[in-house]
């Protein structure tokens, strides 16, 4: 099922999968807002997990295979555990074996084609729960070791995990929903006890980190857009005191259209108003946005840490529609999904 939808296995619990962003940047030249925001090139981006099928948490907005989609296997233990040089290894391979494919289509630029099949950045992300993964800081340290950059995504339900990385990823995400118990248990619907409290555990250990940090909030219309929440995470932002906050809009792809409904989609604009109330309660400041992502950025820095090299055709200066008008961001997001 994990190959019919794309995948590449690597080992026995990891997987590549080409991004959306990967093909837009090699044949439309449009670039993913970590481009925009970090400087990550969008081709040169490998997307992967080491942990595919294991997670603690059954999140009703994840699009990936669960046990009740085919076999059942047990999510809170993984059976094996490959070398980190082979998935490391592995991975790069399978990102240049997806973009070699591109090799005779007519509108991608031979440049680029070189370049991405060169990558210098992991998205440790995708699919699963990373920290999963017994050896993920020797995981980090070798894609470092082969000169690329890594953004580690988690749900943050190992504090003990992050807090004992033998390296740490060059950025590092948490990702929110839920602002109490209560909504956790709801709506991320984890499969440990204590999850929400193991949360709110690597929030406190997140200023411990030398790396810049970020806590991404995914805005669902039906469940979180309200004030209660709101306030609610502009607390767990104090406790964090992490470099950056992405706002970002909830998307109906994959598994959670069985789930949620399309109108749980938040309009841009709508983004925009929760992030300017975040901003206001925290005095972090909105820095960037991108309308095609429907996500925007707060900074603690101002200007943030530039990681990667950018992509080309993307300007390097502060963003023009933070300002704009309703209905311009009405129709960019309406056309890109």
């Amino acid at each position: 099922m994990l190959q019919k939808q794309g995948y590449i296995i690597v080992g026995r619990h990891s997987v590549v999968k080409k991004c959306h962003w990967t093909h837009a940047a090699l044949v439309e030249r449009r670039f993913c807002y970590k481009c925009k925001f970090y400087g990550i090139a969008s081709h040169r981006c490998v997307q992967m997990s080491p942990m595919a099928l294991w997670c603690w948490n059954a999140c009703l907005h994840c699009w990936r295979l669960r046990p009740t989609d085919t076999l059942k296997w047990d999510e809170l233990r993984v059976p094996w555990v490959d070398d980190p040089e082979l998935i490391a290894e592995g991975s790069i391979e399978a990102h240049r074996e997806l973009v070699a494919s591109y090799k005779a289509h007519p509108r991608v630029d031979r440049r680029m084609l070189e370049e991405a099949m060169r990558p210098k950045h992991v998205a440790i992300s995708l699919t699963g729960e990373p920290v999963l993964y017994p050896r993920l800081g020797e995981l980090i340290k070798e894609y470092h070791k082969r000169g690329l950059t890594t953004f580690l995504v988690t749900r943050g339900v190992r504090p003990d995990v992050l807090a004992n990385l033998e390296e740490e990823p060059t950025q590092l995400y948490v990702s929110i929903e839920a602002w109490d118990r209560r909504s956790y248990n709801e709506f991320d619907r984890p499969l440990v006890p204590r999850a929400w409290e193991l949360t709110l555990k690597t929030l406190e250990i997140l200023p411990s980190f030398s790396s810049p940090t970020t806590i991404r909030i995914t805005l669902v219309r039906s469940f979180n857009m309200h004030d209660t929440a709101i306030r609610a995470w502009a607390k767990m932002i104090e406790l964090a005191q992490p470099t950056y906050v992405e706002v970002k809009a909830y998307m109906y792809v994959g598994a959670s259209r069985q789930r949620l409904r399309p109108d749980d989609m938040p309009r841009h604009s709508e983004v925009l108003e929760v992030a300017r109330k975040l901003a206001e309660l925290t005095g972090y400041e909105v820095v960037s946005q991108q309308v095609e992502s429907r996500v925007v950025l707060l900074s603690s820095i101002g200007r943030p840490v530039r990681v990667g090299d950018g992509c080309p055709n993307m300007l390097d200066k502060p963003d023009s529609r933070l300002e704009a008008p309703e209905d311009l961001e009405y129709r960019m997001a309406s056309e890109a999904y």
